[in-house]
Order: C-alpha cells, then structure tokens, then sequence
C-alpha cells in the first residue's frame, strides 16, 4: 500500500524553514502504514504522533490538537467525513489530508464540502504525501500570521472587540472586503457609530495599507470647493487659484480616498465622481489633461440614501458604484452587549491619559448605561468617560458621576445643564493652572456649542437663517453643526418658505 523511496533520497532533516514543533497526527488502523508514515515524517522533521482508530485519534486530537492530521476515511470504529467534521468543529485552522484505498468521486467532493485540506488515494506516495504535509502547514501558517496581524491592527486603533453578534458580522465584512484591492464600499449608519473607524481598518487590512489614507467631509467644505478638493486645479482655474493644486485623488493614488458624508455631494460632483469610478481618470478643475489614479473609495453616510435616490437628490447609478458593498454599522442601543466593555475600555484608555487609578464601574452605575439610549452612540460614550475619569476621583465610577441626557435620568440634556456647564468652564478658567492630565477641551467646547445653538435656536423659534445670524455663522456651518450633534432643526420656516425638521 505505500510506494517506498530508495533510502538515498529520504531527507535526514526537516524541510528548510519548517518549523521544528509541527506536529503530524496520523490515524490509520493499518500498522504497516502507521509506521512507513511515520518514519518519513519523522525523518522529515515533524513530531508525529498515531491513532488507531476513531476513538483514539479523536481523544488525542482534543488532547493536543496537532498542526496537521493524515487520516484515514475508512476505519473500523468511525467514518473518517464523521471525524473530518468533529476536528473541523474542534479546530477549524488544523488541516486534513484524508487517504483512501477505494477511488470514489462522491467522497472526495463531500470531503473537500467539509473542510478537507486534500483526498489522496493509496498507495501513498511517500514524496507527494511530504509534499502536501509542507503545503498543509505553510497554509495554516500564514493563515495564524494574518489572524495576528488582524488582531494587531483592531489593538493599534484602541477600539476593544465588541461582544455583540452584529458587530461580529461587521468585523467580517471588513475583513472579507479588505482582500478586494478595488471594491467600493458605502458604509451606513448614525454619526457617532465609528464609520470612519471602519474604513480606516479596511485600508489597514488591506494591500493597499502602506499607501495614503485620505479623508475628506463632503458636508464640512462648501460645495464649490469640494470639486477643487477632490480633483485639484490647474493655475488660474479660477479666481484665486495663484498656482497649480493636486487634488485628494492624486494624492490618494495607490491607496484609499474615504468620503465621508457623500450625500451631501451636489448632482455636479456626483456626475464626475461616477465617471472616476468607471474609469479611475479625471481633469483637474481648469485643466485639459487626463489624469489616471489607482484609488479604493469608501464613502459613508449617516443619511438614507435610497431615499434620496427617489427624491432625486442623489444619482441612482452613482448610489450602486459606491454600494458594491454596503456595511450598516448598528447604534450603540441596538447592541447592548457593548456598552461595558466599551465604557471599560475608555476607562483605561483615560486612566493612562489623565494618570487616575479608576478601577471599576458600580453595578448602580452599569445598570444606567445600560438603560441610556446613547444617540449620540460610541463617541457619546468615550466623551462621558473622557469628563467623568478627567473631573472625578477615586477608585470606582458611580451613578453620581455619570452626566447623560434626559433619558439616563442623571444631571441634565446633553451631557449636563446649562448652569453646570458654565460652571465647569469658570473652574477651568479661575484655576492658577490647568489640571496635570489636561482637560476633556473637545468635549466640553461640543456641549458649549449645542447650548449656544439650542439658546439661538429658541429665540428665532427654529427659524435656521435668524438662529445663524445670532450666532454670526453662516447657515451651512450651522446646518453642519447641527447634523454633526444630531440636533433637531426647529420646527419654524426658514426664509424659503421651506419647513426645517433636521436630520
């Protein structure tokens, strides 16, 4: 049953640059074959161990899961597919070669159906066997690296795995999507959910990752830059434009462009961005010449686009370029299971920030985050912790300390009354000097903004031109900055005559 080698050419050593702990796992009732098998893995360089039967094989598998198993499909205890499905529920990443004294068509295919590394038939040959054994573990090799360098990259972004099954679901998405060099992905869900930290970990993951990130706000940057921005322009393009500019595509060539808000991109722009993903070529705005990119969009939104497509605000063939895959990022209240841990973590992140020594959340305390709805999602979540590890002492966070919306039923909307808030800011600003672990400066100028809109915004009875002129800013930056808060727009008409709900 075994095509022996001439002694000559049987390798005193393991293959170069194998490991010398790969363990081999050779189940076979027949000794003859048990023993050749092993002598040539042996003399190979693996540590190998052997089975009998199914009863054997399956007590030593979970006893020391082996790197690789031969095994037989014909034992006299155990279908060998039946065993092949039990190592695969044991350990998905160990490969199995299976062997067989009987050609059968049928069985090869359902074994290859259930995860079988190769189906080979007897009599073995001992070079071909050693071959596949190398091939078997090389794969699994680098299929461990790729776990590591996976998990390293989700570590690097300081964000914690999260518990819930869909963020399980998300997680794999972008793993899957992060092998496809040129995909399009349109990523949706509410602000503050980590869409950017998704696409950046796309990139990361992909080959592309030692080439630019780039991210731009379409809702941030006038819509007659944005162009500009995109593109670049040549000298004299237009007024101002003093010398030639290379646009966020040249820039991003080779690696990724993330647009960020891409409903808010005007008709114009869609018709050019569409044309860039049918071709990966465009002109800088004034120019003549065809510029070629290598570039991987991923553009989000916390908008319905669909929606729009059927208002007629957004290109139905641009929506489908851009959705090749689409990733819906759930809010913080649709997966509960995350809310500790992430609070957890951020109470790390901010202890090492801030140097405190908080060590655990009360279950008082666990029970209201719990309860919180969090429309303001994961970067709610991290602004509480940033204030409540910056501005509290002790060892443990309690129910006292948390400053959530109405809905948490603790101190006021939005983080904390407009009295509270002046408060802290006066603390900050009549101290001798500033706290060693600095202060939460972002978070605390967010709550100032959303009291000054919110005050404004009483006072023009939602009318958002009068509100912008209160507050001295232009009506596009006061829409932006109440889309970025989630903040309703009043119910008063603006002075088009068109009634302002918000977003």
């Amino acid at each position: 049953m075994l095509e022996e080698r001439n002694s000559e050419t049987r390798r005193p050593a393991r293959a170069q640059g194998e490991l010398p702990s790969s363990h081999v796992l050779v189940v076979d009732d027949e000794h003859s074959i048990r023993h050749f098998v092993q002598c040539a893995l042996t003399d190979a360089g693996y540590h190998v161990t052997m089975a009998a039967n199914g009863e054997e094989a399956l007590s030593r598998f979970k006893s020391e899961v082996p790197d690789l198993v031969v095994l037989d499909v014909k034992l006299p205890d155990a279908d060998g597919l039946d065993l092949l499905a039990q190592m695969k529920q044991e350990s998905p990443d160990t490969p199995v070669i299976l062997i067989t004294a009987v050609a059968d068509v049928k069985k090869a295919v359902e074994a290859m159906k259930r995860g079988a590394f190769y189906f080979l038939r007897k009599p073995l040959a001992l070079d071909e066997l050693e071959g596949l054994v190398r091939e078997g573990l090389e794969k699994r090799r680098l299929k461990l690296e790729v776990d590591v360098l996976r998990q390293k990259v989700w570590q690097e972004e300081g964000v914690v795995r999260c518990l819930s099954p869909r963020m399980a679901q998300v997680y794999q998405i972008v793993e899957q999507v992060a092998r496809g060099e040129n995909t399009s992905v349109l990523i949706e869900g509410e602000s503050g959910t980590g869409k950017e930290h998704i696409a950046r970990n796309i990139h990361k993951l992909s080959m592309r990752s030692t080439k630019p990130f780039l991210e731009i706000n379409c809702a941030a940057i006038p819509r007659d830059l944005l162009e500009s921005e995109l593109f670049g322009h040549e000298k004299g393009a237009f007024t101002d434009a003093r010398a030639q500019k290379q646009g966020l595509l040249e820039l991003a060539h080779g690696g990724t462009l993330f647009l960020d808000e891409v409903g808010e991109m005007s008709l114009t722009l869609q018709v050019k961005l569409l044309r860039v993903l049918e071709r990966m070529t465009f002109k800088r705005v004034g120019g003549v010449k065809d510029i070629s990119v290598s570039v991987r969009i991923i553009s989000a939104t916390n908008q319905n686009l669909e929606k729009r497509v059927r208002e007629g605000g957004f290109r139905e063939d641009l929506f489908y370029r851009l959705k090749v895959v689409p990733i819906y990022v759930p809010p913080l209240r649709e997966r509960r299971e995350d809310i500790l841990p992430l609070a957890l973590h951020f109470m790390q992140q901010f202890n090492i920030a801030f140097k405190k020594d908080f060590m655990r959340i009360t279950p008082e305390a666990e029970r209201t985050l719990l309860e919180y709805p969090w429309p303001g999602n994961i970067r709610e979540l991290r602004n509480l912790m940033e204030r409540m590890i910056l501005l509290e002492t002790g060892t443990e966070l309690n129910v006292g300390h948390l400053q959530l919306g109405s809905g948490g039923g603790t101190r006021g909307a939005h983080g904390s009354s407009g009295n509270d808030l002046a408060d802290r800011i006066s603390d900050v600003l009549v101290a001798p000097g500033l706290p060693s672990g600095g202060i939460p400066c972002e978070g605390i100028l967010e709550e100032l903004e959303r009291a000054l809109i919110t005050k404004a915004s009483e006072a023009s009875n939602g009318n958002q031109s009068r509100t912008a002129e209160l507050l001295q800013m232009k009506r596009d930056k006061l829409r932006y900055r109440m889309k970025l808060y989630r903040m309703n727009g009043g119910h008063g008409a603006d002075d088009d005559g068109v009634e302002q709900t918000g977003t």
